[in-house]
């Protein structure tokens, strides 16, 4: 059989060759307008800024609220970036004249970051210089400048189970409560237990909004675990204690494999991950919430017991060298922004990376939960200020705030 390419007489082609090269000669030099769609995209969900306002603020407590944001069209944004249940905001704020970031996961749906709308559910925390802040001086029509969503704390199909043990206390709720919308809205498929650790009924947060959850969608479960004896036995359906090994036990599938997430002040970080110790669950199983800005360096085992009450540290931003003084029970970040020096920051739990700098002398004390860097950080003297807690006086270059 001949071949068809073979049987193609070529002859019949010059006339399309005249007719391509009339076409070439009639168009035009310039280039046609043309949108780079992956770009837009990437913009659309990565903004470097999102300028915001305050449009209700909802008390959940008395120490705690929740703050909805809207775009702020006059400032340039018109559109929220959209994001994935678990994912968190950094505020951007100027409190006494000194640049202040802090992160906060996002407690609405994801869906509603495409009808225009995040929910950022604040907790006073002791001590907490943004948080007071917030809480005293957000009302309707306060201007808020945040990040693009971040963080790694999302539910993930090829590492997690189809079932998540989702251990919360007090505030530690947000994520799970963006999640439990996420599932019940169709954008997450998987099981999802609620262990939700509080003194007492008065001390939940979004009970309502929770019991809601539970009736809209069967893979959601929700169990109250109150401190308070008399309380959870005033409450149907609770339990009474802590989040312990035994309790996970009892509610988890006991022919099947599950994830534990954990979100929650760090006094339960600690007492819940000597427990889950007993369970021997693989390590991609059990999944953090960031800890957000640790403090009390002191209270960790493995905290030196000879170090000087205050130091002195030498930064250079750029080209441009300070040396300031500050207590050893702070943070790098910390004593920096005190000092009046801007450090980039995000996280502030040592995850994200923002504040990745160079240590050029000196030594740093590291919380083991919050040690995130790689090998070469360690190799090349790389710290996170944000994590890093001065045993002597140091010598450091930081990137410039952005």
């Amino acid at each position: 059989m001949a071949s068809p390419i073979k049987s193609l007489d070529f002859k019949e082609f010059l006339p399309m060759l005249k007719n391509r090269q009339a076409t070439f000669d009639a168009a035009t030099t310039k280039m046609p307008p043309a949108t780079d769609q992956a770009r837009e995209i990437a913009r659309a969900l990565h903004p470097k800024r999102q300028y915001l306002q305050v449009a209700a603020v909802t008390e959940r407590a008395a120490d705690c609220k929740s703050f909805t944001l809207v775009p702020d069209p006059e400032r340039g944004t018109t559109a929220l970036a959209y994001f994935g249940a678990g994912k968190y905001l950094t505020v951007f704020e100027t409190v006494s004249g000194m640049p202040v970031t802090r992160a906060y996961s996002i407690s609405s749906a994801p869906q509603d970051a495409l009808r225009g709308k995040y929910e950022l559910t604040i907790k006073r925390v002791d001590g907490g210089l943004l948080s007071q802040y917030i809480l005293t001086n957000w009302t309707v029509g306060t201007p808020v400048e945040v990040s693009a969503p971040s963080g790694n704390f999302e539910y993930q199909p090829l590492r997690d189970a189809a079932t998540v043990i989702c251990l919360a206390g007090g505030s530690g709720i947000t994520p799970f409560l963006s999640m439990a919308n996420a599932i019940a809205d169709g954008d997450e498929d998987f099981s999802m237990i609620l262990l939700y650790g509080s003194r007492n009924k008065d001390n939940i947060l979004f009970y309502d909004e929770l019991d809601a959850l539970t009736k809209k969608t069967d893979k959601v479960k929700v169990v109250h675990v109150l401190s308070d004896p008399d309380a959870a036995k005033a409450l149907p359906g609770a339990e009474q204690g802590f989040l312990t090994a035994a309790l996970i036990q009892k509610y988890a599938p006991a022919d099947a494999a599950y994830s534990v997430f954990l979100c929650g002040p760090q006094q339960m970080y600690a007492f819940v991950d000597k427990e889950l110790e007993q369970l021997q669950l693989e390590k991609k199983y059990i999944r953090h919430e960031m800890f957000g800005e640790f403090h009390n360096p002191a209270s960790q085992d493995d905290y030196p017991s000879d170090v000087p009450a205050t130091v002195q540290i030498t930064v250079t931003v750029q080209d441009k060298t300070t040396t300031v003084t500050g207590a050893s029970s702070d943070s790098v970040m910390q004593i920096l922004e005190k000092n009046g020096i801007a450090v980039p920051a995000r996280c502030r739990s040592g995850e994200c990376g923002f504040c990745h700098s160079h240590l050029l002398s000196g030594k740093v004390y590291v919380p083991k939960q919050l040690e995130y860097r790689r090998f070469a950080d360690h190799e090349f003297g790389c710290i996170h200020p944000c994590c890093s807690f001065p045993l002597t006086d140091l010598v450091l270059n930081v990137p410039t705030a952005k």
